[in-house]
């Protein structure tokens, strides 16, 4: 580059950062790292628990949380999981895949509304509370959410031929690499958020699979490798916080605060 050229490139550098608020960098746009911090109070109870006693007072944190109906979570989903670069789509959670918001439904090829914790573990179907909880829901394409079915998560199996990366057999799941941490702390939300009060279910994880109608999920072993494995990142951290601010008003702990989960349940494998 010549030193003509190179100095209007400097002035423009210049003029950018000196428009830029302080602290924002003017080649990004968007929410800073720090807007997704919580307010230190949210979770002043729980500073210091652990095992039982951090589960309940978490619980009490992230109970009774504004409750959407079923239709709702359709227009919901379309802001949590918007695709950054294209918004008239949004990403598709087994494949990773950019769809158009408005190719939703039941045929082959749409998206619909994927429960991680499968419905029949506990048998609550689309139930405002914990049938439309945010914190559980993802668009996935038709045909993978049927492969995956109510099946727990585990390990091996063999590769789906539509969403690679992603492997299956007759009694579980498993998630491509990308959101295997993002499996993983969805239903530790879950096992936290439904413990039998106020007339809800008490949903538990397990290390297992094959749990069938029961209100339990597996297989934890595999669940806490993957949360350390496949840490928190940014979109998580986005979605935790619109599912907060414009939804729900509560929050998931485990990618607020991701060592909370093995003071929970590490002493359990």
């Amino acid at each position: 580059m010549g030193i003509r050229s190179f100095i209007p490139l400097l002035v423009l550098l210049s003029l950018l950062v000196s428009c830029t608020p302080e602290g924002e960098s003017p080649f990004t746009e968007g929410r800073q790292t720090n807007d997704y911090q919580v307010d230190s109070d949210y979770y002043k109870e729980a500073k210091g628990k652990t095992g039982d006693e951090l589960k309940a007072a978490l619980h009490e944190i992230i109970d009774d949380h504004n409750e959407l109906t079923y239709r709702e979570v359709w227009e919901a989903l379309m802001v949590t999981d918007e695709d950054p670069q294209n918004r008239d789509n949004v990403i598709l959670f087994y494949s990773g895949r950019s769809q158009d918001k408005d190719l939703k439904g039941p045929d082959a090829d749409d998206w619909n509304r994927e429960h991680i914790w499968a419905k029949s573990h506990g048998g609550f179907d689309t139930d405002p509370g914990v049938g439309t909880d945010l914190h559980h829901l993802r668009p996935t394409d038709v045909s993978v959410n049927a492969s995956r079915g109510n099946l727990d998560f585990d390990n091996g199996g063999k590769e789906h031929q539509e969403a690679k990366g992603n492997y299956y057999d007759h009694d579980s799941f498993e998630p491509r690499d990308e959101v295997k941490g993002d499996i993983a702390r969805m239903l530790f939300y879950m096992a936290v958020r439904y413990e039998g009060d106020d007339g809800e279910l008490d949903l538990e994880l397990n290390d297992r699979v094959n749990n069938g109608r029961t209100p339990l999920h597996g297989k934890l072993s595999v669940l806490l490798t993957w949360h350390k494995e496949d840490p928190v990142d940014e979109n998580e951290q986005r979605r935790n916080q619109f599912i907060y601010e414009e939804f729900q008003n509560n929050r998931n702990p485990f990618i607020d605060n991701p060592e909370w989960a093995f003071a929970i349940w590490d002493d359990e494998q």
